[in-house]
């Protein structure tokens, strides 16, 4: 057995109604000045509200920071930092999907002032300390709460990640009532996003791959793999959302620890130059980077598509590795998301720019199964178009 780390959130809190327990709980971690960091949307829907007045009815001041983007770029975030340092907050409080945990992850780390944003980037090389940090996701598919992982948009187009477990918060909180009101293509989205993550960590080649992962992994597929289509064409039904930000949460665990691979590279440049939900930018090249994996590497898939797929057990060996690319590409069918890159407003000629551009994912591209090279992604972007 080869030798390997494992690293997750400190705390772990999970149920219905948990989130009435956030007063107590930042007053107790936090301290009593909380940055809370959420977007837009966040506070039209009103929890922001209630969890500002869960947070004064525990005596903890708290101030908003709400200009959470998707693909958080750089510049919002040293904007974030700015006001947890001109508030002397003593601890951040992230509040919303995989951006704005991102987005808290960094405000905590770089508020203290040891440390500036150019210098993190990477692996490793997010030293601290940080402030008090707890994590409360709203969608269920990043699992950004549980990943030493923060994602930034530099520059234009590009996206470069902070990795460290200098980053992990202190407590995650899970409720999933907070989810019920998630649109249906949201829903289908990051859960997509979050099979992908669990897919990807059980089949990485990365050094640190490892059986704790792994077995995080198949229990994720089998929670999400039976709970997306009803969370969405059913978006009420709370055992569904359970299952769902469970199997999010699981399959965050695995692949913070086993890194995701060329599914992630080659959606990256999508979501960089034309803003498509990570989400959906996985969905959309997933079954063509498995079909590119299966010609060379069908083991790791042979393994988990029953699990997520149940009937797929009927099936064996190549025959069934190929039948779960096809299942995942009928499921974000049925879930009703976009099928091909044309239908999210990708241009064929732009192909060739988002092949070059995958190639620069070097954290990612070496743990794929099957090694990709320019002329690979070409022709698999070329699939999915």
């Amino acid at each position: 057995m080869n030798p390997f780390t494992f690293n997750t959130s400190a705390g772990i809190q999970f149920g219905a109604g948990a989130i009435a327990r956030i007063g107590a709980l930042a007053r107790e971690r936090l301290g009593p000045r909380v940055l809370l960091v959420t977007d837009p949307g966040m506070v039209a829907t009103g929890m922001v509200d209630r969890v500002m007045g869960l947070l004064a009815e525990a005596c903890v001041a708290a101030e908003v920071f709400a200009d959470v983007v998707a693909d958080p770029p750089a510049q919002m975030i040293l904007t974030a930092v700015e006001k947890a340092t001109a508030a002397g907050t003593t601890g951040v409080l992230g509040f919303g999907g995989g951006s704005s945990l991102d987005t808290a992850k960094l405000v905590a780390l770089l508020a203290p002032g040891r440390q500036q944003l150019a210098d993190v980037f990477g692996v490793g090389n997010a030293k601290g300390p940080r402030l008090p940090m707890i994590l409360v996701p709203t969608t269920s598919g990043t699992g950004s709460e549980v990943t030493p992982i923060s994602i930034v948009t530099t520059g234009e187009n590009e996206k470069m990640g902070v990795v460290s477990p200098v980053i992990l918060p202190d407590v995650a909180l899970l409720d999933p009532e907070l989810t019920l009101g998630l649109p249906p293509h949201v829903t289908a989205a990051t859960g997509i996003d979050a099979m992908v993550h669990a897919i990807e960590a059980y089949a990485s080649r990365n050094a640190n791959a490892n059986p704790v992962s792994r077995a995080l992994a198949k229990e994720a597929l089998a929670l999400l793999g039976g709970a997306i289509e009803t969370a969405v064409h059913d978006g009420a039904n709370l055992e569904a959302r359970s299952a769902m930000l469970l199997g999010s949460m699981l399959a965050g665990q695995a692949f913070a620890n086993s890194p995701v691979a060329a599914v992630h590279a080659l959606a990256y440049p999508l979501g960089g130059h034309f803003h498509i939900p990570h989400g959906l930018s996985n969905a959309l090249v997933l079954p063509h980077v498995l079909r590119f994996n299966c010609k060379t590497a069908p083991d790791a898939y042979v393994d988990i598509a029953p699990i997520a797929f149940p009937d797929l057990a009927r099936l064996e060996g190549q025959a069934r590795a190929e039948a779960f690319c096809d299942a995942l590409e009928a499921l974000s069918q049925r879930c009703n998301l976009p099928p091909r890159l044309r239908d999210a407003g990708v241009p064929e000629a732009i192909l060739p720019t988002l092949a070059r551009d995958a190639m620069k994912q070097t954290r990612l591209l070496p743990n794929n199964p099957r090694p990709v090279t320019e002329p690979d992604a070409l022709e698999i972007y070329r699939r999915a178009f």
